[in-house]
């Protein structure tokens, strides 16, 4: 199964670095797509090689749809709200943080659940859906990976908290 980063030009690569380096180290496909397919700069002015248009990802492959903060509005359009509609109602896990929480809102499919839109909690998940604000970026990475059953065990899952939350060096 594949594991979707929609990227975009100055979307905030930090939110969402973490959660990568989750998925790469346990060897999950993950793939980087934009609408175009062309590359683009993140928010932090790194230049990012994406593997694929959004329109070329194989949506039955698809476990995880990934959308950072940034300046959403350039990819708000119909095409990319249905793909996450249809991904939702599929199950597929959906993760926003920060203003990709907006891009779910307006593809309407925080209606009926909580997420970080109708509470003042830093993280939610809902169902299929995870939101998070900006600040809560390794809460996210977490709560994402949780729920793609990246961790062995409750150990790993708090080991991985002291390391990345509490900053305990691991020996």
């Amino acid at each position: 199964m594949k594991h979707v980063f929609l990227l975009y030009e100055k979307c905030c690569l930090y939110e969402i670095v973490i959660l990568n380096y989750f998925l790469n180290f346990k060897e999950r496909d993950v793939i980087f797509c934009s609408l175009d397919g062309k590359s683009i700069h993140t928010m932090e002015g790194y230049s990012v090689n994406v593997d694929k248009s959004l329109e070329e990802v194989d949506l039955s492959e698809v476990q995880c749809l990934v959308v950072p903060g940034g300046p959403v509005k350039q990819i708000n359009e119909e095409k990319v709200r249905t793909i996450i509609r249809t991904l939702c109602k599929k199950k597929v896990l959906i993760a926003g943080i920060c203003a990709g929480v907006d891009l779910l809102d307006d593809a309407g499919i925080l209606k009926e659940i909580r997420s970080t839109h109708s509470t003042e909690e830093d993280v939610v998940k809902d169902g299929n859906v995870i939101t998070a604000r900006a600040n809560a970026y390794v809460d996210f990475a977490i709560a994402v990976a949780k729920e793609l059953d990246l961790f062995e065990d409750e150990a790993d899952v708090k080991e991985t908290i002291e390391f990345w939350k509490n900053y305990k060096r691991m020996q």
